[in-house]
């Protein structure tokens, strides 16, 4: 029999306690560091994630009869489909003919930050079930268009389908360690298929004959300059790209107080002169590493290459991190021995005639996303012989 909970719905994460917020995050299966509290406050704090821009900050609470805090989420209400890498706007565009509004939506994802995990915070999974059916309850009586749930965690992908919300998968790449270990980046090199594995050492030595330099900055040791060189990076990356950065100084500078533990900055320089930089986000408890964010001032050819993969392998390898999860999309991650990993997203549609719509189109492009994850399988750049077996479809997030 369900149990009782207490719900109160809070704006923006200022409305809960940050030690009793990242108590449920750790208490949760699969939550990642960006439930931090430190992560999400500070993308409000920073005005990236904030109703001006977008996203309003919506925090359901769940709590039990002696007051205590069980289940938490944090759920936008979206005037775009900008910042989610889960791409809908055929949807937003099927509710327009129909005359229907798209916008407001909601949303349970990390803004800007594709990475699966944990986002319904909870005690237990009684809770967490308790906490999904109050987003539903949410969506309804708000008469929004949809709810969307992004990158879930197994747990969450589980609850959502007992709960009848659609899913979609989509594809990322993420390399993972050998069993038995590689013990360094040349035996990790030496696994590859023989063109990769040619392709690579001729990528990475042909970055160092251009004479550029890497260092690793981690902590305490990435300072306001580093930051400052860092976003000159980012936001020149992005326009010459066309588009404007979703994140700013603001936002790098909190993260280097309050998580500095979780940060690593690849900086590149050539004749002395700083040109390029990568930032690593590191979970150390579940040894994972995160490719986030880079940028570069100077073009040099294939650095992206050495600051985004190589390098962040090593380290990886050199520190004991058993994933590297290289961000959204890119096939082409593969001949740098990332591997396909389905990710999985539930979404609820109010109309019912599109809603059936969608489910018939999700059920035809699930068939072809799954053939076209066989047929990855089939050109992975490992040798047979050597490194991890070829990923299940889910690779279980802990």
């Amino acid at each position: 029999m369900d149990r009782d909970f207490r719900i109160e719905i809070g704006q923006g994460l200022e409305s809960v306690d940050a030690a009793r917020w990242d108590a449920l995050a750790a208490a949760t299966p699969g939550s990642t560091l960006f439930q931090r509290h430190a992560w999400l406050s500070a993308l409000e704090q920073s005005a990236c994630a904030v109703p001006d821009t977008g996203w309003q900050a919506l925090v359901p609470c769940l709590f039990d009869a002696s007051g205590e805090l069980v289940a938490a989420c944090v759920v936008y209400a979206k005037g775009h489909s900008m910042g989610e890498y889960v791409f809908d706007w055929s949807w937003a565009d099927a509710h327009e003919r129909c005359g229907l509004p798209y916008y407001p939506k909601l949303l349970l994802a990390t803004p800007f930050t594709p990475v699966r995990g944990a986002r319904l915070l909870g005690r237990d999974r009684e809770a967490r079930a308790a906490l999904l059916r109050v987003l539903l309850d949410l969506a309804r009586s708000t008469r929004v268009s949809s709810l969307h749930l992004l990158f879930l965690s197994d747990e969450e992908r589980e609850l959502c389908e007992a709960a009848g919300l659609m899913t979609r998968t989509t594809v990322q790449y993420h390399w993972r360690q050998a069993t038995p270990p590689w013990p360094d980046f040349e035996a990790f090199v030496g696994a590859l298929n023989h063109d990769k594995r040619k392709k690579l050492r001729q990528e990475r030595r042909k970055v160092r004959e251009s004479g550029v330099q890497l260092r690793r900055l981690r902590g305490p040791a990435i300072d306001r300059a580093a930051w400052e060189l860092f976003v000159r990076c980012y936001e020149q990356t992005y326009a010459e790209h066309g588009s404007m950065p979703y994140l700013n100084l603001e936002f790098f500078l909190r993260l280097g107080e309050r998580m500095p533990e979780h940060l690593l900055l690849l900086v590149a320089s050539l004749h002395g002169e700083d040109i390029a930089c990568s930032l690593i986000l590191l979970d150390p408890t579940l040894r994972r590493a995160y490719g986030r964010y880079w940028g570069a001032l100077r073009h040099v050819p294939l650095l992206h290459f050495e600051l985004c993969y190589y390098e962040p392998l090593q380290f990886c390898l050199e520190q004991g991190f058993e994933v590297f999860e290289g961000g959204a999309q890119g096939s082409h991650k593969m001949a740098r021995g990332l591997l396909p990993v389905e990710c999985t997203s539930a979404h609820w549609v109010a109309e019912p005639r599109l809603r059936a719509a969608i489910a018939a189109h999700l059920d035809r492009e699930g068939e072809m996303m799954h053939e076209q994850l066989d047929e990855l399988r089939r050109h992975l750049p490992l040798r047979r012989d050597t490194g991890p077996r070829p990923v299940a479809r889910r690779e279980e997030v802990m």
